[in-house]
């Protein structure tokens, strides 16, 4: 199933289908993650304000709470730990290799980048209305063409930051 290149992106693809038409088919709900952060956020907030959390319009309908999406996206890191102990890449490291070398040792540095990247990235998020995986599993399967224009935009979202982060000499430190 997985070998030294990974998973079979054919077989990953079929997997990932069967998972959204299971979802889809046994519980009625689509696949998606974006909205698990926005609930945690909540739960945090009301633990300070429960009030204020309780008036919020956006709240109201989504309740701050631990649901079937915030179990999906915790299945997907229990999922990705396996998948990487089982492939022998796993390893326990506070940083990624790639982030020193591309954005040096300064903690404070790096710190910041990754809460701006974190903000733009839940910005665009929540503008689409979704996430990758919402938008293209969830939004693709039911041929929505407001996600294929997610998608497309998401991908080239992605290909700008990877030249960014991948280019010959990469981030200046």
């Amino acid at each position: 199933m997985n070998d030294k290149n990974g998973w079979n992106p054919y077989l990953a693809g079929a997997l990932s289908g069967f998972v959204s038409i299971g979802s889809v088919f046994f519980v009625g709900k689509y696949l998606g993650a974006s909205t698990s952060f926005v609930k945690t956020t909540g739960m945090i907030e009301q633990m300070f304000s429960a009030d204020r959390v309780s008036k919020m319009p956006y709240f109201m309908k989504e309740i701050p709470a631990i649901d079937w999406q915030w179990m999906f996206v915790l299945g997907i890191a229990i999922g990705a730990f396996i998948a990487a102990r089982m492939s022998g890449d796993f390893k326990m490291q506070v940083l990624p290799d790639m982030w020193v070398e591309k954005f040096g040792k300064d903690k404070q540095r790096r710190a910041i980048i990754a809460f701006v990247g974190g903000i733009i990235a839940m910005f665009g998020v929540r503008l689409a209305d979704g996430c990758p995986s919402g938008h293209g599993l969830s939004g693709g399967l039911q041929l929505s063409a407001s996600s294929y224009i997610a998608l497309v935009c998401f991908f080239i979202g992605g290909l700008i930051s990877a030249n960014y982060l991948y280019r010959k000499g990469g981030v200046k430190k």
